[in-house]
């Protein structure tokens, strides 16, 4: 797997690629016309983003000449607002410049595996506004409709996404392959029209707030 480290800060840069040593093979970027010029010539399995970078417009205008690209934002001051607002527009991950060793490790493993990574607080946050979002709709039994399209498998694994759980591990869970797991996903992405994994678990989540 390769990891593309993009920031103006050497240190950051060589501070992310001393932690990623050994895990990962890794690239850089130094600038934001050389990040642009090194996602639209390869494919890489993640991208470091240093938020100094880009601002709102600038990452806007890069995801959308790279959609396919898993980006992962790290901010010198992580904010919930900040998380929100790029994750709207497509990044797979949020985290802090400074990040642990272990948890760097961990965030590029589930994103590699088609995850989402973000801190709790942004977690919580998005579940409070999609659930305040739900109730002004008046849509409360919405979850469980949409969760009816789906086929007694693809209601397992859309649990288990829900639960956090990457590809690979539904695969290993329901004795299956990784490309039948993210067949179903299709399906189901489409069936409730969520799009992606995050949203799919806030789905799932909110439904069952009010049973629990």
């Amino acid at each position: 797997m390769v990891i593309l480290l993009s920031s103006s800060n050497e240190t950051v840069l060589m501070r992310w690629a001393d932690l990623l040593r050994g895990h990962f093979d890794t690239k850089k970027a130094q600038s934001l016309a050389e990040l642009k010029k090194m996602c639209l010539a390869e494919k890489f399995d993640a991208i470091l983003l240093h938020r100094m970078l880009v601002d709102i417009s600038v990452f806007s205008e890069l995801y959308k000449k790279s959609p396919a690209a898993r980006f992962f934002l790290l901010s010198d001051r992580p904010d919930e607002e900040e998380a929100i607002s790029f994750l709207k527009l497509g990044i797979v991950g949020y985290g802090n410049t400074y990040i642990s060793s272990p948890r760097l490790l961990e965030a590029l493993r589930v994103i590699t595996n088609d995850g989402v990574w973000l801190g709790q607080k942004t977690i919580q946050r998005l579940i409070m506004d999609t659930s305040a979002k739900a109730r002004e709709d008046n849509e409360k039994n919405t979850t469980d409709s949409t969760m009816a399209k789906l086929t007694k498998a693809e209601r397992q694994i859309a649990e288990f996404v829900a639960r956090g759980k990457s590809n690979l591990e539904i695969a290993a869970d329901l004795n299956i392959t990784e490309r039948t797991v993210k067949a179903h996903l299709t399906s189901i992405y489409a069936k409730t029209k969520t799009g992606n994994r995050l949203n799919l678990a806030l789905l799932i989540n909110l439904g069952k707030g009010p049973k629990e």
